[in-house]
C-alpha cells in the first residue's frame, strides 16, 4: 500500500469477493494497527529532536554531578591524609618528649 489511492480499489475488490465477517474484521484490525503505526512513527519523528537534546542535557548534568562527587571524594581523602599526618606528628613529638624526660 504505497498510496492511499490504492486503498479504495482494494476495498472494492474485497467487497466484490463477498468475504466472511471474520475476514473483514481481520482486514479492519490490520488497517487500524497500520494506521496507528504510521501515526506513532510520525509523532516519534517530529519529537525526536526534542528528546535527543533533553537526553544530552541529562547526560551532561549527570556527568557534572559525577565530577563534583569525585572532587568532593578527593578533597575528603586529602583532608583525612593530612589529619593522619598531623596525628602521627603529634604522637612522634609526644614520644620524643617522653624520651627526653626519661633521661
Amino acid at each position: 500500500m504505497e498510496t492511499v489511492q490504492e486503498l479504495i480499489p482494494l476495498a472494492r475488490e474485497i467487497m466484490a469477493q463477498k468475504p466472511s465477517r471474520k475476514l473483514v474484521k481481520l482486514y479492519v484490525l490490520g488497517s487500524v494497527l497500520a494506521l496507528f503505526g504510521v501515526v506513532l512513527s510520525l509523532v516519534e519523528t517530529v519529537c525526536s529532536p526534542f528528546t535527543a537534546s533533553s537526553r544530552l542535557r541529562e547526560e551532561e548534568a549527570a556527568l557534572a554531578e559525577l565530577r563534583a562527587a569525585r572532587e568532593h571524594q578527593a578533597l575528603r581523602t586529602q583532608a583525612l591524609l593530612e589529619k593522619g599526618k598531623q596525628h602521627e606528628a603529634v604522637l612522634c613529638s609526644r614520644a620524643l618528649s617522653r624520651r627526653q624526660q626519661g633521661f
